[in-house]
């Protein structure tokens, strides 16, 4: 059975230690920090016989952090089925981007 968003949810609030987790916040939402943000990134079918029957679903997560040198940027690299794609900064604060399948 796949897990669902929910479950993600409450996944990253116990890997982060907190609550300050957000699906796809709006732009006036206020945030505090340190943070994850998640969007869905893809849904992949594996087929045969013309028959889907695999997903595997990937999300973006991005981990935000005013400092550069958070331990947890490693907690997310060691996780199954996660990658690491890239960093940058914005508003004075470091930005982790990974892709979770999960």
């Amino acid at each position: 059975m796949a897990k669902t968003r929910l479950e993600l949810q409450s996944f990253l609030e116990e890997l982060l230690g907190s609550r300050n987790v957000y699906f796809q916040p709006p732009a006036s939402i206020h945030m505090n920090y340190p943070a994850i943000v998640y969007k869905l990134a893809s849904i992949d079918n594996t087929r045969a016989d013309n028959i889907s029957y695999l997903q595997d679903v990937a999300y973006e997560i991005t981990f935000i952090t005013e400092s550069p040198d958070d331990p947890m940027i490693f907690k997310f690299a060691k996780l199954d089925f996660c990658r690491f794609n890239r960093f940058y900064t914005a508003d004075n604060l470091n930005h982790y981007n990974y892709t979770l399948y999960y």
